[in-house]
């Protein structure tokens, strides 16, 4: 992996110190460069756990990917940067359906000062900057307000807050996991007609005043508060959007 051309990819240029400054810069420009996408599922292509692979399919074929490419490939940028970081497990909520299984999801934490960090770039809309896991502090972000706290002895737990709603996103345990370990979640949300992500077709990414998204054949702009969607007709109109939304050339 090169370095220089990741953080070219991302663009991010700067002093590399691996300190909390740095991650937070880090985590934004991934967030607003490269997008949250299912879109090999819907090729048929294959999504391995490989390095090198999912390198060249998001720095040098200026792809996007799901939490275990986007988080994989950003956990070893941070190393490379000298950074003190661990993969985690985490179990994402849904309202139907409760917590998903171990290694439903892929995230990062960061050691830095003797303080720990929860660092996500693969999760869709969330927090552009890393969270302090700080038990039962509210923490303010760009992209709105979150709460960590103790789900039970074994885990602990991210919430958005909204409008004094405390709502979960995911629940994850501090052990070190090892990138293997994903290989079976990887390819259940893949295969598996129950995963939500082999539903619809899906591309994301946060601008600095809204997300621009597209699932299955809708385009949904958030800018500045105001919401504009609209129906994609056909694929040719799709490749469009692909190329002048999210500078992916198909």
């Amino acid at each position: 992996m090169d370095k220089e051309k990741y953080l070219d990819r991302i663009k991010y240029s700067g002093k590399s110190k691996p300190n909390l400054d740095l991650l937070k810069k880090l985590q934004k420009q991934h967030l607003l460069n490269v997008p949250f996408e299912n879109l090999d599922i819907h090729y048929n292509i294959p999504i391995e756990l490989n390095i090198d692979r999912i390198y060249k399919k998001i720095v040098l074929n200026n792809r996007g990917g799901f939490c275990y490419e986007l988080n994989g490939l950003f956990f070893e940028l941070l190393l490379a940067l000298n950074f003190e970081a661990k993969r985690i497990s985490a179990r994402v909520y849904s309202q139907e359906k409760g917590y998903g299984e171990e290694f439903d999801h892929f995230a990062i934490i960061v050691k830095i000062d003797g303080e720990e960090y929860l660092s996500d770039v693969g999760f869709g809309d969330f927090t552009f900057e890393p969270l302090k896991i700080d038990i039962g502090k509210i923490q303010n972000d760009e992209c709105g307000t979150y709460l960590i706290d103790k789900y039970d002895e074994k885990y602990f737990r991210v919430n958005k807050v909204e409008n004094g709603k405390i709502t979960p996103e995911y629940i994850f345990q501090k052990e070190k996991k090892d990138f293997n370990d994903y290989q079976e979640m990887c390819k259940y949300h893949q295969t598996s007609p129950d995963s939500h992500f082999t539903q619809k077709r899906l591309i994301s990414l946060p601008t600095t005043n809204g997300r621009i998204t597209i699932t299955g054949n809708k385009l949904k702009i958030t800018e500045s508060g105001s919401t504009t969607e609209s129906e994609i007709k056909n694929e040719i109109e799709f490749r469009q959007h692909l190329r002048n939304l999210f500078n992916i050339i198909e």
